[in-house]
């Protein structure tokens, strides 16, 4: 699938059945089968999959590439900013503002340069490099959160309503269960907490894991311990417990007795997501860009055309056609997004 219609040369990334390739560099980013050579843009599962031969990745990336495709994997990396030849063409590594260790992948033939964001937010998060704005021609952008309804308030105003729950769970003797996903969101809340307090969090063994590889790179947290080493018969009462929200309604939950729970999400911008999964808070905490976000994003990149993955692609191209006057157009792909963020 050619996606720049209207341009003589060779688009640098297409669409094939394998996920988004560079015919010139003979890569794959993100594919979604196995791959001669996958460049991977972060370590969330549905980026960042098992069985392809080589995989390339930001330095950062490489405790949580390890966890995720395991020791056996052929994985080398790049520090960001630093330039390798692929074929024909020049790639490198930006931080996107994501996860510990997220990218965007810039390439670059003949002076042509494309930037594929991957998954990028633009809020400060004390986990991970904040996202760094590249010039390009075409900038293949997510489009997660592309409505208006979706703007993000400040992170650390959302700690603070995080702690009040805990606090107000704690005085009524309750657990307060919050679930979060287990790369990047979970972390990124023990790193804004732990400018609140001091309290050890439990956390779920799918969460444990992840945790230590970012205090491996040095990422300062709350102190945690995994609900499976809490001795049998104690009581939760007043604990704050993070879960990935694949825990919810599970036998797993019955140790905690009287209990709260929470989901930590942009989703949760629209009230009526909470009361449909059936959580007694939430919490508008996002590590996706909000319409703002792209918009501001789109701009600074002077890209001339925007191509629009997953999400409100249709929604974003448009507005971008309409009102920014650039050549935006959705990039149709099986991959359709991260549906809890």
């Amino acid at each position: 699938m050619n996606v720049s219609p209207g341009l003589d040369r060779q688009p640098l990334v297409t669409v094939t059945p394998d996920g988004l390739y560079c015919p010139r560099g003979d890569f794959h980013i993100d594919p979604w089968r196995p791959v001669a050579r996958a460049l991977i843009t972060h370590a969330h599962g549905d980026h960042a999959r098992w069985g392809s031969q080589r995989y390339l990745g930001a330095s950062p990336s490489v405790g949580l590439l390890r966890k995720r495709l395991g020791a056996e994997a052929n994985i080398s990396t790049l520090g960001y900013g630093e330039r390798l030849n692929l074929g024909e063409v020049t790639v490198s590594f930006h931080p996107a503002g994501h996860v510990l260790g997220s990218a965007q992948i810039r390439i670059e033939h003949r002076g042509e340069v494309w930037v594929v964001s991957g998954d990028y937010k633009r809020d400060p998060d004390p986990t991970c490099l904040p996202f760094e704005p590249v010039r390009c021609d075409t900038f293949i952008t997510e489009a997660t959160f592309a409505l208006p309804i979706y703007r993000w308030d400040d992170t650390r105003l959302v700690a603070q309503e995080v702690l009040r729950w805990w606090d107000g769970n704690r005085e009524a003797g309750k657990a307060s269960v919050l679930f979060c996903y287990a790369l990047g969101k979970a972390q990124r809340l023990l790193a804004e907490l732990a400018r609140l307090t001091e309290r050890e969090v439990l956390v779920h063994g799918a969460t444990h894991a992840l945790v230590e590889c970012y205090r491996e790179a040095g990422v300062r947290m709350l102190p945690t311990r995994p609900v499976s080493e809490v001795e049998k018969g104690t009581s939760y009462a007043g604990a704050l417990v993070l879960a990935p929200p694949s825990a919810a309604g599970s036998t797993w939950m019955r140790r905690f007795g009287e209990h709260e729970t929470g989901f930590a999400s942009g989703w949760m911008r629209v009230r009526g997501n909470r009361r449909r999964r059936g959580y007694d808070r939430g919490f508008v905490l996002s590590d996706h860009a909000d319409w703002p976000g792209l918009l501001r994003t789109a701009k600074e990149t002077g890209a001339s055309r925007i191509l629009v993955t997953h999400g409100s692609s249709d929604t974003l191209a448009r507005y971008l056609r309409e009102n920014l006057g650039l050549d935006a157009a959705p990039l149709s792909t099986p991959f359709e997004g991260e549906t809890e963020d």
